[in-house]
């Protein structure tokens, strides 16, 4: 028996024989560039042809999921579209005399590494759609089909799964999948949760193609994966595979349950989520409302400021689609490694302490105000709060309800609708707003405790430096006495307080966020129902 380790993904026991998955469009031998024009022309047939393919993704993926699960291959096709990824190609052809296919490799490389550099583990693994996209152009040209997993009951093995692959795997053949590379925030995880799929990822160079064929079991919980198991192994994963089973029917009938610990006292579960097409999730999950809604998609996927037209209709969307239910909005937290080229901002040597989020929209009231004005009159259609990002000073906060004042008088005085209760909250993620808590909870209606930046600043630890994480201990005393003064500051103050870090979903974290008093826990909308269910056990 081989026994590998990697990180589990989505839950549940799989077991069956490993088939790698094979990929039609096979590298094919250097191709010499038949001139621009030429170039040109194939390149556009591909990207149209990659259009329809990706129109009918997306239909028959609503069909079989919803239409707010199928909402990445429409972002597939604005990624398609995006007029910096076709410059990127056109101009490496026009100028460069490179072929269609080395072109669009360049622009693969170009916008997938921007993607890997950003901070925000949600933002990074968009690398992975970058990649989706290019490889679904590069197939086209060599005039390839899609990858296909052959036709009997298995246990997928890959170097890595795209998005597009995950989505069309046939459930009835199957049953669960194993990758070398992979991370937990991918759209490849989060399509393996959406579908049921066991799944575990990031096994490494030990997932091996001479393995073809050989029994699996994966726990897609423990990301443990077992090669030829022996007789106990396979009695224990089968014992596993009933328990888990049914501990998934017990934590379905959470979903609409409220989360009331032991004491009396009712614990929000809310949902963080990146785009609009992370609706049906929410939904699906019974959260009590969306905790943090991260705005800065509406900016990073396109090459030019979004007008108030399109951030209003994006956030009345949401505000309607979660029917009264609160939607905190984080403001722009755009910077250092969550770059828009429009934004033309300097590079930096430390940019996670640098030019970023409030300080860039204090910095350019213009575009502050315009996401304001937006998220104000959305306001008309829903429950929203405001939430801003990375704040350090009493002064900020102050400026940020001046010019927040400014646009609500601009609307009265157009007769624009929008709801005069708006609550106003910050991001408690810097040590700085958590040592002047008392001060910051005089001046808004809520706190909410990023977690992930608040361990790296305190520990003084970058979260994204490997050598670095054994320091990176999110259990630290003083990250646990800042939170603690947090919400101490915040009920002292008769405000609520929230946790959007990843610590929110840690079953193992439950029980200091009740004895602490945290009014709201906000998380991937997979983890709600268990973290209901540790409220509930208190």
């Amino acid at each position: 028996m081989t026994v590998l380790q990697g990180e589990g993904v989505s839950g549940g026991v799989a077991s069956g024989r490993l088939r790698f998955f094979r990929r039609n469009a096979q590298e094919t031998p250097y191709r010499d560039a038949a001139g621009p024009e030429v170039e040109l022309a194939r390149y556009e047939a591909a990207r149209d042809a990659a259009a329809a393919q990706l129109d009918k993704l997306y239909e028959d993926m609503k069909a079989a999921l919803g239409e707010k699960k199928a909402f990445l291959f429409q972002v597939h096709r604005m990624m398609l579209e995006d007029q910096d990824f076709q410059d990127c190609i056109t101009s490496a052809i026009r100028e460069e005399g490179a072929s269609a296919e080395e072109a669009i490799k360049r622009a693969d490389a170009q916008f997938s590494q921007m993607f890997a550099r950003m901070d925000d583990d949600y933002l990074r693994e968009r690398a992975a759609d970058v990649r989706d996209v290019s490889q679904r152009l590069l197939r086209i040209l060599r005039g390839r089909q899609e990858a296909s997993t052959g036709g009997e009951p298995c246990v997928v093995a890959a170097e890595d799964l795209t998005p597009s692959e995950t989505a069309q795997l046939d459930r009835r053949v199957v049953l669960g999948f194993v990758t070398a590379k992979g991370a937990y925030n991918s759209h490849t995880a989060i399509f393996a949760r959406t579908m049921g799929l066991p799944a575990v990822v990031g096994l490494g160079e030990r997932l091996q193609a001479q393995r073809e064929g050989e029994l699996v079991f994966l726990d897609g919980t423990t990301g443990e994966v077992f090669i030829n198991p022996d007789a106990a192994t396979v009695a224990r994963l089968e014992a596993e595979r009933e328990r888990q089973a049914a501990l998934r029917c017990d934590l379905k009938a959470l979903r609409d349950r409220e989360a009331v610990a032991p004491d009396g006292r009712r614990v929000l579960v809310c949902a963080n989520i990146g785009s609009i097409g992370d609706l049906q999730a929410v939904a699906d999950a019974g959260a009590d409302g969306i905790g943090l809604f991260r705005s800065e998609f509406l900016y990073l996927e396109r090459d030019d400021y979004p007008t108030e037209e399109e951030l209003y209709r994006a956030y009345r969307q949401v505000a309607e689609a979660m029917q009264g239910r609160t939607v905190v909005i984080r403001t722009l937290d755009i910077g250092a490694d969550k770059q828009a080229a429009y934004f033309q901002l300097p590079p930096e040597e430390n940019p996670a302490m640098g030019f970023r989020a409030i300080r860039i929209c204090l910095a350019r009231p213009d575009v502050f105000r315009t996401q304001l004005r937006a998220l104000y009159r959305a306001s008309a259609y829903g429950k929203i709060a405001i939430m801003f990002p990375m704040i350090t000073s009493v002064s900020e906060v102050l400026g940020i309800k001046a010019l927040c004042a400014q646009v609500r008088a601009e609307l009265r005085e157009e007769k624009t609708p929008f709801d005069e209760d708006v609550q106003l909250g910050i991001m408690v993620e810097t040590p700085a707003a958590a040592v002047i808590s008392d001060l910051l909870a005089r001046e808004v209606d809520f706190f909410s405790i990023g977690t992930n930046d608040l361990t790296q600043f305190t520990l003084a630890v970058d979260r994204q430096n490997a050598p670095a994480q054994p320091y990176y201990d999110q259990r630290h005393e003083a990250l646990l006495r800042l939170i603690r003064m947090t919400v101490e500051s915040a009920h002292k103050a008769g405000i609520w307080v929230g946790v959007c870090g990843e610590l929110a979903a840690d079953p193992s974290m439950t029980g200091f966020f009740l004895d602490v008093g945290v009014d709201e826990l906000s998380m991937a909308p997979h983890a709600i129902c268990k973290i209901k269910a540790e409220i509930l056990n208190g």
